[in-house]
Order: C-alpha cells, then structure tokens, then sequence
C-alpha cells in the first residue's frame, strides 16, 4: 500500500505542475480534466503525508530513547511514542478508505421515485411524509429539489411521485435509501384506534445524461394528453402532459407538472434516461455478484428496509440493526446519523472483502 501511495505523490506532483503551466491552461477542457483528477487525489496525499509525519515521530521517539537515560524524559517519550503509534493505526485505515474504489455515480444528482404500496389511502399518506422528509434533508443541505411528476388521491397523499435532488454527492448520501419503508401507526381515518401496518417503495436512480446511455428514439413513443390532478393540483386545458413508452423495456414514464409540453417531454425523458441507466447497472452488477437483492422489491410487508413505528417512537434500519427514538426529528428531515451510518458499514464490508 505505501508503494502505492508513493507512486500517487508522485503524479500529484506532475499533475500540479500541469495545471500551472500556461500551455495546459489554455486548453479548457485539459485543464478541468486534470484539475478533477487533482482533486480526487488530495484527500489521500494528505493522509499519506499525514501518514509519514506520524512515522517519523515513532522513527525519532526510538531514536530518542535507546539514547536517554533519564527516567522521567523517557517516559514522556514512551507517551509519544505510544500516541503516534496509534495516530498511524488510524490513519492507515482513513487511507484505506479512501483508496476503496468510488462509485462513478456518487458526485451526481438523483431523481427519486416514492410509491404506495401495501395500506391503500395510508400507504399514500406515509409516501407523503417521506417526500416532505426527503424535501427537508435536501433543504438542511442546500440541495434543491425539483417535483418532475406527481399522482395523489383525494386526501392529500401521494400515490406515486419522482422528482429530482440537485447538490453536491447527493447520490453518495441518498443511494441507501432505495427500498421499502414500512410504517406501523393509527391512521387518522381509523376510528377504532388499531395500529396498521403499510408500506412505501423508494428507487434512488443516478442522473443519468445522453452520454450515459444510448437510446435509439425510434425505440421510443411519446403520446401527449390533457393532464389532470386534485388537490390543487394545475389542470391544464391544452395538451401538454407527456407520457414517453420506451418500447424495447417497457419503461413508461408520465411528466404534467409543467404547463408546457416541450417541457414535460424533456423532463419525462430525463427520467427515462435515469431509470435505463439503473436497469443496466444493476444487471452489471447482479453479474459480478450473484447475491444482490433488488433495490426496491414488491412493496409487500415482508420486504423492508426500515420501519418507522409511530406509537413506540422510533426508526429501525434493518440492514443495519440501528434504531432511533426520534422518529419526529427524522421525518423533519434529520437524516445524517442514519446515513453516516449506512455508509460506515458499506465501506467496513468492502474492506473486509478486499483484504
């Protein structure tokens, strides 16, 4: 590993003296290509030469005292000795994470799509809660969210809803929330008091451009129709809604929301180039491991990655056995402890399979 990480300083160094030089400048394009790949590796040339800091205090602490006699200045050697010996242990792991492989899709934005499943009128009322959750966490990262499509019923829940997450690593946070999402709680249409049990479907896709995937539009057939909703929801009288079927899958995806049917095309069809993006994806990755579940799955009960328990006040992470007793600030949109904790467990398991 450390020779690795000596042959990585070295390129550090190359590519910043490229980025200085007046030729490389004046080629944009090179330039912004270097400066990403300068960018990827700082992180972990700091922590190497963090690393080697740490190592020449040990190397100079022995030094030190196979030459000291005196008891007390050896014992505050030994004390340095032993903390710095600890500070290489820890950097030595930061390393390794940082030299795991990164998912392509990490730096880009997602698009979101939240679906009742099983509970009916309940189920489409608790996808309304995740989108206002999803919506606040965006907003406590300064992220922007952007409604593409939206089906609700009569009560103000959502049937279904895909919209979009622009910031920062949006999907490097957000990919660990695809799955089903059960709630148990009394719903307020419920007289006699029962606690039921329903559940909501999340797929987190990558935002995928045309370069990401190569559609032929003959394989695709846009209809356009009048679009309609409730709730307030605009209802426009021309006919501006888009529905885009992607022939070959199957794919079919609807966008309204804009009045303008240009509009609602490309969005609709942003959405398809996502959502065949994920399909090959995934089939890329069931081939290189046998054993990977389905992001989503059928929305039946049994099939959960999370239950949020109304009465008890808590939030349970099945995959990682973590359950939190705030499930208000939660739903708020305070989200960080449970995704720092997801992806703390994803890269301990992808170390533990690349040693």
């Amino acid at each position: 590993m450390l020779e690795k990480l000596a042959d990585l300083e070295k390129k550090y160094i190359e590519l910043n003296d490229k980025i200085n030089d007046p030729e490389t400048i004046s080629d944009q394009n090179l330039w912004r290509s270097l400066m990403k790949e300068h960018s990827d590796l700082t992180p972990i040339i700091e922590k190497y030469r963090e690393y080697k800091t740490a190592e020449n205090a040990v190397s100079d602490a022995l030094e030190m005292l196979d030459a000291e006699t005196d008891e007390e200045f050896r014992q505050l050697l030994k004390d340095e000795l032993s903390e710095n010996k600890d500070k290489l242990t820890r950097i030595k792991d930061e390393i390794k994470i940082l030299l795991l492989p990164k998912d392509p899709n990490d730096e880009k934005n997602v698009i979101m799509e939240i679906r009742g499943g099983a509970g009916g009128d309940e189920a489409a009322l608790f996808a309304a809660d995740l989108f206002r959750m999803y919506s606040r966490y965006a907003e406590r990262k300064r992220w922007q969210t952007e409604v593409l499509s939206v089906n609700e019923n009569d009560l103000g829940g959502i049937k279904e809803i895909s919209f979009m997450i622009k910031g920062k690593n949006a999907y490097s946070r957000l990919k660990y929330e695809s799955g089903v999402h059960r709630v148990q709680r009394v719903p307020t249409t419920e007289s006699g008091g029962r606690i039921h049990t329903s559940t909501v479907t999340v797929a987190v896709l990558p935002e995928a451009e045309e370069l990401d995937v190569n559609i032929n539009m003959n394989d695709v057939r846009i209809d356009v129709f009048r679009a309609s909703g409730n709730g307030g929801q605009c209802v426009n009288t021309t006919d501006s809604a888009v529905r885009v079927t992607h022939l070959p899958t199957g794919i079919v995806v609807s966008c309204q929301n804009e009045k303008s049917q240009i509009k609602n095309k490309a969005q609709a069809l942003k959405v398809l180039y996502s959502r065949i993006y994920e399909m090959e994806r995934a089939k890329h990755e069931a081939e290189i491991s046998a054993d990977r579940k389905s992001q989503v799955g059928t929305g039946d009960r049994s099939e959960r990655i999370r239950t949020y328990n109304f009465p008890q006040g808590r939030v349970t992470d099945h995959r990682i056995k973590l359950t939190l007793h705030r499930i208000e600030a939660i739903l708020d949109g305070d989200l960080d402890e449970l995704m720092d904790t997801l992806i703390t467990t994803d890269q301990a398991e992808k170390l533990k399979n690349a040693e």
